[in-house]
């Protein structure tokens, strides 16, 4: 009975109950992407590694039509990194890339047992027009 007024009288939300992930999923592991522009490929880490060690430069994913969502869900999602999933991830970027190397990185983020934030950045791929080089920790055909 008090639910059904509470969210009666919400227009069907109420925080507990919500349809909103910023309040219905609160404290839980999330994953998202950051994308490195690099100089010298050489250089490339496959390691995890801190948000202050990341290399290149910041690549701006929306103003050259990448939709960061979708490229989380498309990295995360990927267990085995065949020659179509590279060039699923290739075409995303083929529009804008000219001759940059990009550097897409996991970001993985969770609540320690201390409730801090823990916050790890993994190298996935290195996307050129050429080529995707993938770490080679991760799955083949």
């Amino acid at each position: 009975m008090v639910y059904a007024a509470l969210v009666a009288t919400h227009y069907g939300e109420f925080w507990p109950f919500s349809i909103y992930p910023m309040f219905s999923q609160g404290g839980s592991d999330w994953s998202r992407t950051v994308v490195r522009e690099i100089e010298d490929v050489d250089d490339v880490k496959w390691a995890p590694t801190a948000v202050s060690e990341l290399p290149g430069v910041a690549y701006p994913l929306t103003p050259n039509g990448v939709d960061p969502i979708d490229l989380a869900s498309f990295i995360s999602k990927t267990h085995v990194w065949d020659e179509d999933r590279k060039l699923g991830l290739q075409s995303t970027f083929l529009p804008v890339i000219g001759d940059k190397r990009l550097l897409v990185f996991k970001v993985d983020g969770r609540i320690s047992p201390t409730d801090s934030v823990l916050i790890s950045f993994e190298p996935h791929a290195l996307v050129t027009r050429e080529s995707v080089v993938t770490n080679p920790r991760f799955g083949r055909e």
